[in-house]
């Protein structure tokens, strides 16, 4: 069996509340599940089952109470998440796991061009041709989600949230990862647009990714899936 990129093993996690005498609210418990190549995990469950606490757990956006989290990157070694260090994290997050977060966040006055070919040059910022490669890559997934060229010169802060949400979207997928992580990533886009990301998502597990997603549309996440996963198995009571 082809080994998982994703492995998590009896995850928990529980929020301290200091504002409440330091009382805690658990949100996740004994969370076991792997993501192998070519699988796309959609997420089930209603609002307040810790699906987006799982994306930023894997991400380590925030840190399990319990449990290991393991990135299996291609010839390398497992990482556990949990338990790495920050020069890990930057490097897992650079090279192994895209993630198309609810929100973009990136450096004010930066043209969306370059927000978009970024990951693309990370290392390679004093090689000319290198950049140029980028941005054009980057030009084609622009339109490819219908940025129109007028904007791409633009900061994105300038843009609507569609367009911000697209923006982010090509930044997150441009460069092939072995797992993506997407959280509602079409909640704000047209039916076209919608679409798109639908198709892009197939491909990237047609070339081998594992995706593991939150979506609001369930007919999005019905094109998408190929196993589901029922969060109120994980849901511990307060």
């Amino acid at each position: 069996m082809t080994q998982a990129v994703l492995s998590m093993t009896g995850v928990a996690k529980r929020f301290t509340l200091h504002h409440q005498n330091g009382a805690e609210l658990p949100v996740l418990d004994d969370v076991d599940l792997q993501a192998r190549p070519g699988e796309c995990l959609v997420l089930d469950g209603p609002s307040g089952m810790g699906k987006s606490t799982l994306l930023k757990l894997v991400y380590a956006n925030y840190r399990a109470s319990a449990g290991r989290i393991e990135v299996h990157a291609p010839g390398g070694t497992a990482l556990d998440v949990t338990q790495a260090s920050a020069r890990e994290l930057v490097q897992m997050r650079r090279d192994t796991v895209g993630y198309v977060s609810q929100f973009l966040r990136v450096i004010p006055r930066v043209p969306a061009i370059d927000v978009v070919a970024e990951p693309l040059v990370e290392g390679r910022a004093g090689d000319a041709a290198a950049v140029a490669q980028a941005r054009a890559e980057a030009g084609r997934w622009l339109q490819r989600l219908c940025i129109p060229e007028r904007l791409w010169q633009l900061p994105p802060a300038t843009f609507s949230g569609g367009e911000q949400q697209r923006i982010n979207i090509a930044r997150s997928l441009i460069k092939p990862r072995p797992l993506l992580l997407v959280d509602e990533p079409t909640a704000s886009l047209d039916r076209a647009n919608t679409q798109t990301v639908v198709e892009l998502i197939q491909e990237a597990v047609a070339r081998g990714a594992a995706v593991l997603g939150i979506f609001h549309d369930p007919d999005v996440g019905a094109q998408v899936a190929t196993r589901r996963i029922d969060m109120t198995r994980f849901r511990r009571s307060a």
